[in-house]
């Protein structure tokens, strides 16, 4: 059973995203490169069905684009994360009132807990939480225990490479997922099938489905190659400016 996605939120680039966190050696992303694309994603979400709000820039954070990871939005609740980037703790200031917009129920992630939501992949009503640099054990518990509350479930995956757990693996409905190499072979994931990224598409393994269809970056043809032979409708986006960050197409909305 397949969970359709009604709405998305995002956040516009500000014009401080080139001091952004980044381990990439591509340079700084360009600003205006960055709003083009950012306005691409924008029209594919709305392509794919979904009601977009688009929040303003906020220049005091210059990772705030990447707003997937301050908040989890179920179909149950919304739940605000505390990043493990200390440089994005404030990002989560605000969310709240914008989640109440949306839900009944907002509820939090508190310190000595860090997570951010780009370490959680949703399969169906179960939840696996990536623990590494950014999301660590308690961080993760706090959630698991806010998830069984509205009856849903949740495990932990410890990552050893990868910056977040979607960083290399994407559910794409069907119990088909695409994963990198680092996670082609986790126990955890055995029940599935599994699309393996090639190492030179590694970026790939970070595509997103919605509604039927699965965005997918541009520039990657092998991966978009084995996602459109699984039977999926896909939509190609250049994201180059947010790869220069280490963000990928999920971490640019929350969809629910």
């Amino acid at each position: 059973m397949s969970s359709f996605f009604r709405n998305a939120i995002v956040r516009t680039p500000c014009r401080n995203i080139i001091n952004g966190i980044s381990s990439s050696s591509s340079g700084k992303p360009d600003y205006s490169v960055s709003l083009t694309q950012h306005s691409e994603y924008v029209r594919a979400l709305r392509e794919c069905g979904l009601t977009v709000t688009v929040l303003s820039p906020d220049n005091d954070f210059p990772d705030s684009t990447f707003i997937e990871d301050v908040a989890l939005c179920t179909l149950r609740c919304a739940v605000i994360t505390n990043p493990g980037a200390p440089s994005r703790s404030g990002e989560i200031a605000g969310m709240k009132q914008i989640l109440y917009g949306f839900y009944n129920n907002v509820e939090e992630i508190m310190s000595p807990g860090t997570l951010e939501a780009g370490d959680i992949m949703m399969v169906e009503n179960h939840f696996y939480i990536g623990i590494s640099e950014r999301t660590n054990t308690s961080g993760a518990g706090q959630m698991i225990r806010i998830l069984e509350k509205y009856g849903f479930t949740g495990s932990t995956v410890v990552l050893s490479q990868i910056l977040h757990l979607k960083s290399g693996s994407s559910y794409l409905e069907n119990n088909n997922m695409l994963v990198s190499n680092e996670l082609a072979n986790r126990k955890e994931f055995d029940s599935f099938n599994r699309i393996v990224v090639p190492d030179s598409e590694s970026y790939a393994a970070n595509s997103v489905w919605i509604n039927g269809k699965v965005l997918v970056p541009e520039g990657f043809p092998v991966t978009l190659t084995l996602i459109q032979n699984a039977g999926y409708d896909t939509l190609t986006l250049e994201v180059s400016e947010f790869r220069k960050l280490d963000g990928g197409l999920s971490c640019l909305s929350l969809r629910f």
